[in-house]
């Protein structure tokens, strides 16, 4: 079972209505009890970082993150459930993230429409299980105006928009990608089944 953790913001159903056309079962959900006993969990998100992450401390739902990950779960992080996983977002301030994956949330460049919203292609880094199978310069949906900065060895995707930016970070069971697999067409199905299969 793969449980979508719900702390009131983010496109959820989406993302368990594309798990369910894929054959998974997949469940939204708040309740710590339910979110530890899945075999594999999604952090989704669309908002503000600052909101999210404090209703997610607020509902104590990143205690069980830690625990999922500690037990070596699948662990994917979705746009904003993607950017908390990391150490800081300067969104509308600076604020403290789940510190998972070494890295900070910085804003796109000023040179470029704010949000990014549409389509780009995805440069693959390195080997992912999650991009298996996909091709060449495989395109994905995007929609934000903040993005992953690290000096790590995680990085596992960037896209250019109007500089080259870090878009998809994998470290052992944890996850991260900034664009919408749900909403990337049989691209993005394949990335979620990717997952699934883990």
């Amino acid at each position: 079972m793969i449980a979508i953790i719900d702390y009131g913001m983010g496109n959820l159903r989406s993302v368990q209505k594309a798990f369910e056309f894929l054959g998974f079962e997949a469940v939204i959900t708040d309740d710590p009890k339910t979110i530890e006993a899945a075999d594999k969990v999604v952090l989704p998100g669309v908002g503000a970082f600052c909101d999210a992450i404090k209703t997610i401390r607020e509902k104590e739902i990143d205690k069980v993150i830690y625990k999922i990950v500690a037990q070596k779960k699948p662990f994917l992080g979705i746009c904003l459930g993607m950017q908390m996983m990391f150490d800081k977002s300067y969104e509308n301030g600076e604020y403290e993230g789940l510190g998972l994956i070494p890295g900070e949330i910085v804003r796109l460049p000023d040179s470029e429409k704010i949000p990014q919203i549409g389509w780009n292609s995805l440069d693959i880094k390195m080997r992912n299980p999650l991009f298996q199978g996909l091709g060449d310069e495989p395109y994905v949906y995007f929609v934000h105006s903040y993005h992953l900065k690290t000096n790590a060895d995680v990085v596992s995707a960037t896209c250019f928009y109007g500089k080259e930016i870090q878009v998809a970070a994998q470290k052992d069971n944890i996850f991260a990608l900034q664009f919408h697999p749900e909403k990337s067409g049989d691209t993005g199905l394949k990335i979620l089944e990717n997952f699934g299969r883990l």
